[in-house]
């Protein structure tokens, strides 16, 4: 709809301009203040120049009015364009809202959680917005390919070794077992060590050569929990890539930089110029010991990226990880790509209250939360929208009691409870929304008016969600929406209304809209409640 109006008012006053949503829908839909920005050039007062444009949209069927109101050019839309499109969305349901095609290609990554233990609460997070991010570019038109990189090497694999074989010695064997200050926790890791003693025997406890033997058998089981804990709130990935089988195009990647003249050596290490490109410090890519860093990983694996041809990369990390990202970014440079062409998205932590109190962490999972326990807890649904509620990279606080309330204090239960209102009322009137398209909208209640133009504004808000990386949008429109609909249904009788046709034709309209934005949020509405 936002895209029809701005392409006809542009090719109308040949020139770009801002539409702007007036506060007081009475006053017109839209609003551009391309007046002020004229007064300058024309050198007339912006008043004036707003009635002269106004006067150019005199035939124009969809609006109702064009007037000019302190200098803005107010546009209300014409019941008749309201119905058509209307008519188009509830007729396609499908595909209300859905994208043209696009050209360009997006590399997605996201989660890349080291694979030495189930997702944590914090993983969530990422995970959400990267799934949501890549359902609503799809749906928009975009090629967005999903990617999990797999942290598979580095000090993290030697102690998810370690960790399992004191596991094993520990709770299989019952020896007394002295723990080093850091090593992985939680009952996944027994569970790991009584399959290798399954096929190994309590021999491969005591070998301390076979670390990284029982890492990498670890590292598979613990990736499909992964996948599972994933798959369980819909979650899935096109891609996933292991940095341990990177490593092995090293020395081609290091004649790369080095043919750049982007690094040095100082005392047996070897440093990338990162500082050239705005960081802090030039940061160690190979060890004195001559084994590359993770920064060497992730230098390799972006390399891998721009390899193949992707017209924007999308990383999605944790916000502990903000530091890393000018070093990533000079290492593109250096490499020969542009590094504007990577996007990285910080997502901020996560705490858990459970009836105003801070959450407890299992000492079972190894005093973290788990994605999955919550997941159970409240549902996938649940846990979805929550996270979603704000942008991902601002703090994020809530309630697990909240989400398991049923009323308006819990947003995802307010909204299916609209749709499912909506159901309700076409069983009522025994009439399916196929059956009211063929009604007009009279326009003599604005309610119903106010209800379908929020309904059909769905689209601008998914562009915008979408440009922005701001996936609260769409919880914020769907929230707002629900609370018009439930104030129409309590405001104003439907079924045995002698304008009931009409009134179902615009619940039909509002359905539509939330069925479509659950739908992108990956919650399917409910249909009864």
């Amino acid at each position: 709809m936002q895209k029809i109006v701005k392409d006809l008012i542009e090719k109308i006053l040949e020139r770009e301009v801002v539409l702007e949503k007036p506060k007081d829908i009475s006053l017109g839909h839209y609003a551009t203040p391309v007046a002020f920005s004229l007064a300058k050039e024309l050198r007339k007062n912006p008043m004036i120049i707003a009635e002269e444009l106004a006067s150019k949209f005199d035939d124009e069927s969809i609006f109702e009015s064009v007037t000019a109101i302190k200098g803005f050019v107010n546009f209300k839309l014409s019941n008749s364009f309201l119905e058509n499109l209307v008519n188009k969305a509830i007729e396609n349901q499908e595909s209300f809202a859905q994208g043209d095609t696009k050209e360009e290609t997006i590399l997605l990554e996201y989660v890349s959680a080291n694979p030495t233990g189930p997702l944590h609460i914090g993983h969530a997070r990422g995970a959400i917005f990267g799934d949501t991010l890549k359902r609503v570019g799809t749906y928009l038109g975009y090629n967005v390919t999903t990617e999990y990189y797999i942290n598979d090497a580095g000090a993290q694999m030697d102690m998810l070794g370690l960790s399992v074989a004191l596991a094993g010695r520990d709770f299989i064997l019952n020896e007394d077992v002295e723990y080093p200050e850091t090593y992985y926790r939680g009952d996944y890791l027994i569970d790991i060590a009584k399959k290798l003693q399954a096929q190994h025997g309590d021999e491969i406890f005591h070998d301390e050569s076979r670390y990284r033997e029982m890492a990498d058998f670890a590292k598979d089981i613990v990736m499909d929990i992964i996948g599972q804990s994933l798959a369980d709130i819909g979650i899935e990935f096109d891609n996933f890539v292991s940095e341990a089988s990177l490593y092995s195009s090293w020395d081609e990647t290091k004649e790369v930089l080095e043919s750049n003249g982007s690094l040095y050596s100082k005392d047996e290490k070897i440093y990338l110029k990162s500082t050239e490109h705005g960081d802090d410090a030039d940061r160690v890519v190979v060890r004195d010991n001559g084994i590359p860093t993770y920064l060497a990983g992730d230098i390799i694996y972006h390399k891998d990226k721009y390899d193949r041809g992707y017209d924007r990369y999308i990383n999605i990390w944790g916000a502990d990880h903000h530091g890393y990202i000018k070093r990533v970014k000079a290492a593109i440079e250096f490499l020969g790509n542009k590094s504007d062409k990577l996007e990285i998205l910080l997502s901020q932590m996560v705490q858990l209250l459970k009836g105003g109190e801070p959450y407890k962490m299992s000492k079972r999972a190894g005093n973290v939360i788990l994605m999955s326990d919550i997941a159970n807890e409240i549902g996938a649904d649940a846990l979805r929208f929550i996270f979603l509620t704000k942008k991902s990279d601002t703090h994020l606080e809530f309630d697990l009691d909240m989400l398991k309330n049923q009323d308006s204090s819990n947003p995802i239960f307010y909204i299916n409870y609209a749709y499912a209102r909506i159901n309700q009322v076409f069983k009522k009137a025994q009439k399916s929304r196929n059956d009211v398209i063929i009604n007009k909208l009279s326009g003599e209640n604005s309610d119903a008016l106010d209800l379908v133009y929020q309904s059909l504004l769905l689209p601008s808000v998914l562009e915008e969600a979408f440009a922005k990386r701001d996936m609260q949008k769409i919880t914020d429109f769907l929230y707002s929406l629900a609370a018009l609909v439930h104030r129409f249904y309590n405001e104003y009788k439907i079924v045995g209304n002698e304008k009931e046709d009409e009134y179902l034709k615009v619940l039909a309209m509002a359905s539509v809209s939330i069925k479509t934005g659950l739908k992108l949020l990956g919650i399917n509405a409910k249909e009864v409640m």
